[in-house]
C-alpha cells in the first residue's frame, strides 16, 4: 500500500509544482506508515523526486500529448497495481480535467483546493479554500479511496533523505475521441501556474507599447508575467496571461500588480497569493484594501526606479 502522486512535468522537466505534491504525498505518507508511489509520463530521469520522499517511480512511456482521459485511465491503473486509496495532484488546468474522471474511475471521494495537512486521519478531514480563497472549509472524506488536488503554493518543497527506484509502467492500451490537433507553448517564459513571483499589468499602462518595462521587471525578479482581463480583452496582452476570477488563478508568494484598479473578479483570481504590492496612482483603487504594500505613484516613474534598484542590488549580492 501506497499514496500515489501525480508528478506533472513539461519538456522532460519536472514541474516545481510536482515537487510540492511529491511533499505532500511524503507528509502524509508519514502519518500514515506507508510509502510514497509516483506516476510519472514521458520521463527519462525523474530521480530527483527521492529527494523529495519520493520511494517508487512509475514511468509510462510514448504518450505524446496530456488527454485527460487517458491520462485518468492510466492513473487508475498504477493505482490499483499499487494498491493505493489516497491518489494527491496540483491544482493545474490539466490535474483539474483529470481528477474528476479519475474519482469516477476509482469510486473516490474528491477534494479540490487543499491547502494543508490533513487535521484528522479517522475520520479523514482536509482544510481548503472556499468561496474564490475569501474562506476556509474542513472537509471530511468518507469514501475509501480519495483523491486531493493540492493548492500551489500552500504547503511548499520539502525535501527528504533517500533515493527512487524506477522503472517504466505499461498500461492497458486505452483510446479517446478527443483529437489533439496541435500545442502551442511559450518556452522561454516562466509558467504563471508555477511561478514563485508574478508580476501583472493594467490598463493604467494605458497600451502594449508600454509592456517592456513590466517584461524588464520580470525578468530581473526571474517572474512570470500577467494581466487584468480588461488588458487582453483590448488584444494587449494574450488571454493565456490573464489572471483573475474568469481567467487563470494565482496563487504566487509574491504578486506585483501595476496600473490595476482591483476589481472584484481580479482579486478572487489573486487571493491566495502570499504577498501582494501594489502600485497606482489612484489612492482610492480597491487594490489598496487587499494589499500588503502599496506604492501611490505614476507607474512610469515608479516602475523603472524599482528595476534600476533590483539590478543594483542583484550586482551588489552576486
Amino acid at each position: 500500500m501506497s499514496v500515489l502522486v501525480y508528478i506533472e512535468s513539461e519538456q522532460g522537466k519536472l514541474k516545481k509544482s510536482a515537487l510540492e505534491v511529491a511533499s505532500y504525498g511524503k507528509a502524509i505518507a508519514n502519518q500514515l506508515g506507508i510509502n510514497v508511489t509516483a506516476i510519472t509520463f514521458n520521463m527519462s530521469d525523474a530521480s530527483e523526486l527521492g529527494t523529495y520522499g519520493v520511494d517508487k517511480i512509475m514511468n509510462v512511456n510514448n504518450i505524446k500529448e496530456f488527454n485527460a482521459k487517458i491520462y485518468a485511465n492510466y492513473i487508475q491503473q498504477v493505482a490499483e497495481s499499487e494498491n493505493s486509496n489516497l491518489v494527491i495532484l496540483s491544482s493545474s488546468a490539466n490535474s483539474k480535467y483529470l481528477a474528476p474522471l479519475l474519482a469516477i474511475n476509482l469510486n473516490a471521494g474528491y477534494v479540490s483546493n487543499v491547502v494543508a495537512l490533513p487535521n484528522d486521519l479517522t475520520p479523514f478531514t482536509v482544510k481548503c479554500t472556499a468561496f474564490t480563497n475569501k474562506a476556509f472549509s474542513f472537509t471530511e472524506i468518507n469514501a475509501s479511496k480519495k483523491i486531493l488536488s493540492l493548492s500551489n503554493n500552500s504547503f511548499g518543497l520539502v525535501q527528504s533523505t533517500g533515493n527512487a527506484t524506477f522503472e517504466n509502467f505499461t498500461p492497458e492500451t486505452v483510446t479517446s475521441n478527443v483529437k489533439i490537433e496541435s500545442v502551442d507553448k511559450a518556452s522561454d517564459q516562466v509558467s504563471i501556474a508555477d511561478a514563485d513571483v508574478v508580476v501583472s499589468g493594467g490598463r493604467g499602462l494605458k497600451g502594449p507599447e508600454n509592456w517592456g518595462m513590466i517584461e524588464e521587471l520580470a525578468a530581473v525578479l526571474g517572474a512570470a508575467t500577467a494581466c487584468s482581463k480588461p488588458v487582453s480583452d483590448l488584444g494587449w496582452r494574450p488571454h493565456s496571461e490573464h489572471v483573475g476570477q474568469t481567467g487563470k488563478p494565482v496563487a504566487s508568494n509574491l504578486y506585483i500588480a501595476i496600473g490595476i484598479s482591483g476589481a472584484i473578479q481580479h482579486l478572487a483570481g489573486i487571493n491566495s497569493s502570499k504577498v501582494k504590492v501594489v502600485i497606482n496612482s489612484d489612492p482610492e483603487a480597491p487594490f489598496f484594501k487587499a494589499a500588503d504594500y502599496g506604492i501611490v505613484g505614476d507607474a512610469f516613474d515608479v516602475v523603472p526606479t524599482l528595476i534600476q534598484k533590483l539590478k543594483t542590488f542583484k550586482a551588489q549580492n552576486a
